[in-house]
């Protein structure tokens, strides 16, 4: 943490200022009020009374003023030591590759990122006052020992039996704290995948609400339990600080009295040290109840440290060279094999709250075996095959949010890893099955793709993705609101909008996974209409769910159980009769028999019209 001093230290060296010149004033007052008693009230001076009286009132007011300035300087070195922690924070996280956020809850990583470093900030300015009550501290046991070594020994005697205890009290608090925050973590996880959109209306269509009110109800209580404890914990330093200070006065007017009564020390004295002892106890009862303060910064500082201490597994390389713009590139894989990451390895068990041992033997398991392949520039190739046979995963490795275990992953004959992450993501563009949109209007979520657009811009990519004429009819058009994660607008909408914002990027490199899923036939027709724009003159790696969209493409690749089975056209697939053809006639089977185009070749140009003609089938076989 100290660390994290260096850039403010000029603020520090002030703060030590002021705190040192308002620890002299607590100390120099009792010494003007000795004076008061002693050659004043005993000698009957009322000058001397009245000047020393407006002297220590004004060193009152000074002390008072101090203790502003020092509180406006404390927080601006506290608000700028978590302000650097959380920037750190953030800038890591969002460094982390993609793996490490399908492991983590969300609402997790954001209090661990942003939530618990709050906490630290409101307390943090409270440490630093510290260092004054500390110097305080040691200035007025110096004066004790000054005016009556005895008394003042026997005023400390009693310390020590408080300063065990209190320790072991700080220890304590320091673990409920940190369990509290872990507890914080995993309702606001779990309050994070209920109260999204998605998760609302999953639950109110299958959910249990009984079950899951009984689950939060479960987690608030045990909630509630560790910050009741830390409560008592605290005051209990308190209530020990407060004893100590009660006992240790009547020890200074007890001893005191009868030292005065047989002459050893002087009245002014007496009062002096009792007004000391007052300023003593005053910051040993702030030190206590920092005590609880302390362990909350402590502990959200090391749960960051631990956060910042998960390197990333995917780094730009020093040297790191940039893709050349506007131009096409070709993209090619050279016996490229993957494994999707270990937990251990990209992701913090505090922060996944649920991690099923088993995920860790099956990730394992390659997902791609020796994978060989090349996208010529300017060309479309079409990835098909089963669910789960990898050719997702080969489009993750294209945009770079993996890296192979082995192999090489070249765009433009370049070794993806020799790249800068800038001139990655200006080449390379993806839209996938599940559009994304931030809560913010249709502007905005365009401009995410190019800030600099203009309007006629924004109009150009909506026409072109075919969502122009929707966006128009709209009351507020462009400057209509999404939703959250755009729910407001149907799937068609949002995958326009998606090819809208691909369309703004520009990218020379397209990777569609499954940008036509889940879509009804008029929804697709659209879609497909914009893709055909958006694929123009771009290298295109495809991956289709619905084989007849993707007979046009130069080259189709059948990926299966991670390996590339077959390559070629739509005709010399079905020529060879192998899992292609399989897949093909699985596509277009009715019950009864099966259903064939009758003109497969004009079918795909088809779907790229404005008004496609119907496609008619040749049914054969019994039933129907």
């Amino acid at each position: 943490m100290l660390g994290y001093f260096r850039p403010h230290i000029g603020k520090v060296a002030i703060f030590a200022v002021v705190a040192t010149l308002d620890s002299l004033i607590v100390v120099a007052i009792p010494l003007l009020l000795m004076q008061l008693v002693d050659d004043g009230i005993l000698k009957n001076d009322l000058g001397l009374v009245a000047r020393t009286a407006g002297l220590a009132a004004g060193l009152a007011v000074v002390g008072a003023a101090l203790q502003l300035v020092s509180a406006y300087i404390s927080g601006r070195i506290g608000e700028g030591v978590t302000y650097d922690l959380r920037i750190q924070a953030l800038d890591h996280v969002r460094r982390m590759p993609v793996a490490f956020f399908t492991r983590t809850q969300t609402g997790v990583l954001v209090g661990r990122v942003h939530t618990e470093l709050i906490m630290a900030q409101q307390e943090f300015g409270y440490l630093l006052m510290a260092a004054t009550s500390a110097l305080t501290v040691l200035l007025v046991l110096a004066e004790m020992f000054y005016l009556s070594w005895f008394v003042a020994v026997i005023t400390l005697v009693i310390i020590p039996i408080f300063i065990v205890p209190w320790i072991y009290v700080g220890k304590v608090i320091q673990r409920r704290t940190g369990r509290q925050m872990e507890a914080n973590a995993g309702l606001g996880g779990q309050l994070q995948e209920r109260l999204n959109v998605q998760g609302a209306m999953l639950a109110k269509l299958f959910g249990r609400p009984d079950e899951e009110m009984a689950e939060y109800t479960r987690r608030a209580e045990h909630i509630r339990r560790i910050g009741v404890s830390i409560a008592v914990w605290g005051r209990l330093a308190f209530v020990m600080m407060g004893l100590m200070a009660s006992l240790a006065t009547a020890l200074v007017y007890g001893i005191g009295g009868a030292l005065v009564l047989d002459g050893a020390i002087a009245l002014g004295a007496l009062v002096a040290i009792a007004t000391l002892l007052g300023r003593l106890f005053g910051p040993i009862v702030q030190l206590s109840g920092l005590q609880k303060t302390a362990q909350t910064v402590v502990v959200s500082f090391s749960r960051t440290f631990e956060l910042l201490d998960l390197e990333p597994l995917i780094k730009e390389r020093p040297g790191a060279v940039a893709l050349p713009r506007n131009v096409v590139p070709d993209v090619e894989f050279e016996n490229v094999s993957f494994r999707y990451p270990t937990a251990d390895e990209v992701s913090l068990p505090s922060l996944e709250h649920v991690r099923a041992g088993r995920e860790r033997a099956e990730s394992m398991q390659d997902v791609l075996r020796g994978v060989t392949l090349h996208v010529p520039a300017g060309s479309m190739t079409a990835l098909v095959g089963p669910s789960g046979a990898g050719k997702s995963t080969l489009t993750h490795l294209v945009s770079r949010l993996y890296d192979p275990n082995s192999g090489t992953v070249r765009v433009g004959g370049h070794d993806l890893r020799d790249l800068t992450f800038d001139s990655l993501r200006e080449t390379v563009g993806v839209v996938s099955q599940d559009a994304y949109l931030f809560h913010d209007t249709i502007r905005e979520n365009l401009l995410y793709a190019r800030p600099t657009a203009t309007e006629d811009d924004l109009i150009e990519a909506c026409r072109a993705a075919q969502i122009w004429d929707l966006i128009r009819s709209l009351p507020n058009g462009l400057d209509t609101v999404t939703g959250d994660r755009g729910y407001r607008m149907s799937g068609g909408e949002k995958q326009r909008l998606a090819i809208a914002r691909l369309l703004l990027k520009a990218p020379t490199v397209v990777v569609l996974d499954e940008a036509t899923a889940h879509l009804d036939s008029e929804s697709e027709a659209a879609v497909q209409r914009a893709l055909k724009t958006a694929l123009h003159n771009r290298t295109s790696l495809v991956i289709a769910h619905r084989l007849s969209t993707i007979r046009e493409a130069d080259q189709i690749l059948v990926i299966d159980e991670g390996r590339v089975r077959e390559r070629g056209t739509h005709e010399e697939l079905l020529a060879r009769n192998g899992l292609y053809a399989v897949l093909y006639h699985t596509q277009f089977a009715r019950p009864g028999g099966t259903a064939e185009p009758e003109a497969p070749a004009a079918d795909a140009a088809e779907l790229y019209d404005d008004e496609p003609e119907p496609v008619h089938y040749v049914v054969r076989g019994g039933g129907g």
